[in-house]
């Protein structure tokens, strides 16, 4: 199977490399973001979260019985099995809590992999970004799911809770954050201080809970590594339960000038930039597999 693969990768990239001006390299960003579907073969994430891929990927189904996915015009409600199973079964818990279901934003592309615009993960199939509205219909057409729009749970000076906060959201997010499957849960520092302060119980979970900006509108679900995959290892959250770190955050917000400015990374490159060729080796054959 893998022979086969790397003689129709070889192929693949000479039709693609002979469309190209002399010496140039095709980008990953292109050669994923037009791979028509998945490859077959067993799952496999591979890489890192901003420079990987995945094979053996699955589509959410674009509507079920707790959920919606998303903006389908995008093609990207594919993923790991693992994490369409992870976010079929959130669904599940989110009517537990008293939702009617979930609408499921971004997974990945049908290979993972840098995509055309947008995110810099969500590679490898294990991001998913879960909006932060409650569904009020689970019969959207597409041409609503690409119109509608989510709700920021975080007011406009960002430093409190917004009106669309409710006690759902809380017992969604912990509901995720407390799979062992799941690596990390982004979402706005707001959120995860209000989480902090209401949880009276066990606060595990709070660990994995990472505060971030942009972050207000949707949640951002990162799973760990599943067996038969082959991912960088990312570094393990912070001891404790990282409360007082999305507090300062705040505190930073609103006065900006408690913060000192750190220069850019003059080495730091947007995946959109990466060539075909600076892809791990798997990938290459991955994305330019028929």
């Amino acid at each position: 199977m893998i022979r086969k693969m790397l003689s129709a990768a070889a192929l693949a990239f000479a039709a693609i490399a002979t469309a190209l001006p002399a010496g140039a390299e095709p980008l990953a960003k292109d050669v994923f973001g037009g791979a028509p579907g998945p490859t077959a073969g067993n799952p496999a994430s591979v890489g890192f979260y901003s420079k990987g891929c995945v094979s053996g990927a699955v589509a959410l189904p674009e509507s079920g019985p707790s959920w919606q996915a998303m903006r389908l015009s995008r093609n990207r409600n594919w993923g790991h099995p693992e994490m369409v199973g992870f976010l079929i079964g959130l669904s599940q818990a989110a009517q537990r809590a008293g939702w009617q279901g979930l609408y499921i934003g971004d997974i990945g592309q049908p290979r993972g992999g840098p995509m055309l615009t947008g995110h810099a993960s969500h590679q490898l199939g294990l991001d998913a970004d879960i909006w932060m509205l409650p569904p009020s219909s689970l019969q959207l057409s597409r041409a609503q799911r690409e119109n509608i729009s989510s709700v920021s749970v975080v007011n406009r000076a960002g430093t409190a809770l917004s009106n669309y906060w409710t006690p759902g959201h809380m017992s969604i997010i912990r509901a995720a954050a407390s799979d062992p499957r799941v690596e990390r849960v982004f979402v706005d520092p707001v959120v995860k201080v209000a989480m902090c302060q209401s949880e009276t119980g066990n606060r595990n979970w709070l660990r994995k809970v990472r505060p971030i900006n942009n972050h207000d509108y949707h949640f951002h679900v990162r799973m760990s590594c599943p067996a038969g995959s082959v991912c960088q290892q990312q570094d393990a959250p912070p001891p404790g339960d990282g409360c007082e770190e999305a507090a300062e955050w705040i505190r930073n917000r609103i006065d900006p000038s408690r913060v000192k400015p750190v220069p850019p990374d003059p080495n730091y490159r947007h995946p959109r930039s990466f060539k075909l060729s600076e892809m791990p080796q798997q990938c290459q054959t991955i994305g330019l597999a028929r």
